[in-house]
């Protein structure tokens, strides 16, 4: 602890050598001042040093202000700890952001921070923050696609989104199946219903990219599980097609294998499927609620009152439930089936038998 060094204390001592007392005293005295000195000095420093990670300890765990109520942050990928500092602060949260930059800096995680939308609260710490970034704990919202849903209704779903970025917004049907990878494949039917989570900022061109991916692995299951006696359908989209109908016709979740073994024994024996639903999407925007005698009569492309077999595309998106239903449709000879009014249906074998169905359930209403 002395402030001298050997050398300089040796030149001293010879020094003292040829001293009185007096001198001799003096000396000692300045060697314990000396002593002194640099045990203040160093009590100094080690008292703010322990001062300031006092101070930061504490710091790191104090809630942030913000401007607002809540506070948007974008993190583009490759910025700098500084620069992402400097953006917490500009965005609307009270911190300074050399304060902020050395925590991240002296925490070791800010080559750990991840890109991306985050939300930040007036609950929210130096400390809860950094954590925030390296795990990428993004801001995400949620979007509902319904099963019976058309795709038209999917692209206004899709405008109401919050947060979703509307890429897709002006791009014909066809445009986009071709940015999806499938060139001439109709949009109806090819997006799976289902919710689907997305950081803010998504475009919905990754939410259409994720909702096609899952209908191909849902229909790709179903048809791998289908009844060995479903020899009505030849493919996969085949199957997509009976399934969108089946969810459709179908009003209770339990009706939906006797559904889908009407229309196959329909298909099976190369009787009209006559199901209303068809037609209603065949008429598009003509369509008022109220379909009428004259409209079953009137041929579309997917009129199946008047065209024989299945139409040429799916008219919504099936859910699970109505896939595996038209890969393992009931076995049954039922032919026919009119709705009870009560969310059922009852089905007939024979002409006769569904016409009485029809007086008791439908005309005597």
């Amino acid at each position: 602890d002395c402030p001298l060094t050997k050398g300089e204390l040796d030149e001293k001592w010879e020094g003292v050598e040829g001293m009185g007392f007096m001198g001799q005293l003096s000396f000692f005295i300045q060697i314990r001042k000396g002593f002194r000195v640099a045990r203040l000095f160093v009590a100094v420093i080690v008292a703010s040093i322990m001062g300031l990670a006092g101070a930061a300890y504490w710091w790191v765990d104090q809630p942030i202000s913000m401007r607002a109520g809540v506070v948007d942050v974008a993190i583009a990928p490759g910025m700098s700890a500084r620069a992402i500092a400097s953006e917490i602060e500009e965005a609307g949260a009270a911190v300074d952001p050399d304060f902020l930059y050395w925590w991240f800096r002296i925490s070791g995680q800010s080559r750990l921070i991840k890109a991306g939308s985050y939300e930040l609260e007036g609950s929210t710490t130096p400390r809860s923050l950094l954590r925030k970034l390296v795990q990428g704990d993004q801001a995400v919202r949620a979007i509902t696609l319904l099963e019976g849903w058309t795709f038209s209704q999917v692209r206004e779903a899709f405008k109401r989104a919050d947060h979703l970025r509307p890429t897709a917004l002006q791009m014909s049907e066809l445009e986009i199946m071709r940015l999806l990878g499938k060139s001439g494949i109709p949009a109806e039917g090819q997006f799976f219903p289902d919710t689907y989570t997305y950081p803010k900022g998504s475009t919905d061109m990754a939410l259409l990219q994720r909702a096609s991916q899952a209908m191909d692995k849902h229909l790709a299951d179903a048809w791998n599980q289908r009844s060995p006696t479903l020899t009505a359908l030849k493919t996969p989209n085949e199957l997509l097609v009976l399934a969108s109908i089946v969810e459709k016709e179908t009003g209770r979740p339990g009706d939906r294998s006797m559904v889908a073994s009407v229309f196959n024994n329909r298909l099976r024996i190369g009787m009209r499927l006559q199901t209303d639903p068809t037609v209603i999407y065949g008429m598009g925007a003509a369509f008022d609620g109220n379909l009428r005698k004259a409209d079953l009569s009137t041929d579309t492309p997917w009129n199946t009152y008047t065209r024989a077999g299945l139409p040429p595309t799916p008219i919504a998106m099936p859910g699970k439930a109505s896939l595996l239903a038209a890969a393992n449709p009931a076995q049954s000879k039922a032919l026919y089936f009119v709705a009870r009014g009560d969310g059922t249906s009852q089905f007939s074998e024979s002409l006769d038998a569904h016409n009485r169905a029809v007086n008791k359930y439908q005309r005597a209403r």
